[in-house]
């Protein structure tokens, strides 16, 4: 999928095909148009600390 974020801090991988539905973000909106006060919904990290996820290929 393109355009992942993964959270630094617990490893959880926004994906923008699916959104955040359980706070109110809904599918296909890109991790830049998430609001700026949006946290990981599993460990409370900000923004500021997801960084692009790159699915390592072996």
């Amino acid at each position: 999928m393109i355009g992942q974020w993964q959270c630094t801090v617990c490893g959880y991988i926004y994906e923008p095909d699916y959104g955040d539905p359980d706070n109110g973000i809904p599918a296909g909106t890109l991790f830049e148009n998430l609001p700026e006060d949006w946290v990981c919904p599993e460990c409370g990290a900000e923004k500021d600390q997801f960084e692009p996820y790159v699915e390592e290929e072996y």
